[in-house]
Order: C-alpha cells, then sequence, then structure tokens
C-alpha cells in the first residue's frame, strides 16, 4: 500500500500547525516562514476548483460592503 499526498495538502497542514503555536513564542523569522508558506498554499489552491470558489465568495462579499 502506498500513500501520497499532495503538495497543497501538506502545506494546509503545516500552515495548521504552526498557527497553534502560542504567539508570544514566535520569533520573526517564525512568523515570517508562516506567512511565506501561507502565500504559497494561495497560489497553490488558486488554480484549482475550489480556488475559484473562494474568489468567488470573496467578491461577492466586498460587492455587498459597498
Amino acid at each position: 500500500m502506498q500513500y501520497t499526498i499532495s503538495a497543497t495538502a501538506f502545506i494546509a497542514i503545516l500552515i495548521v500547525v504552526r498557527l497553534r503555536r502560542r504567539t508570544q513564542s514566535r520569533s520573526r523569522a517564525d512568523e515570517a516562514f508562516t506567512v511565506f508558506t501561507a502565500v504559497v498554499f494561495g497560489v497553490l489552491i488558486a488554480a484549482t476548483a475550489g480556488g475559484h470558489a473562494i474568489l468567488q465568495l470573496v467578491g461577492i462579499a466586498v460587492d455587498a460592503t459597498r
């Protein structure tokens, strides 16, 4: 049996694990790495159908606040 995991799923898990840590114990480098992984996750998910759905929901929310 062989298990596979996509890069997007791995980065999502990594972000969740890193954000569960206490804020006071983070260094600037630690925060910068978390932001970097979040941006990479956003770029990877943007090309998927789920990413397009999120973009449409954000667009609807923006239009509703005008």
